[in-house]
């Protein structure tokens, strides 16, 4: 798989993880806590994809949502 078409893979898999995750925590249902590791996938996925295209931009929001994703799951696990 050519460069573009990984980039284009990995950022349909962070959007995907993304609405996965907004939709389990909108539920709020006993299970909606896995929404935090949809959003930590979604953070992975679009912290490649903002190195690998040097968008600097969408890498410091990603940082700063993998840290929202790690106390949302931290305060749900505890």
């Amino acid at each position: 798989m050519n460069n573009n078409r990984l980039l284009v893979a990995v950022g349909w898999v962070g959007s995907i993880f993304g609405l996965i995750g907004s939709l389990l925590l909108a539920l709020h249902v006993p299970y909606s806590g896995y929404g935090f590791l949809a959003y930590l996938g979604s953070n992975f996925a679009w912290l490649y994809h903002g190195v690998k295209t040097r968008t600097w931009a969408l890498v410091v929001m990603q940082v700063g949502f993998t840290a929202t994703s790690l106390v949302g799951l931290r305060n749900w696990v505890f």
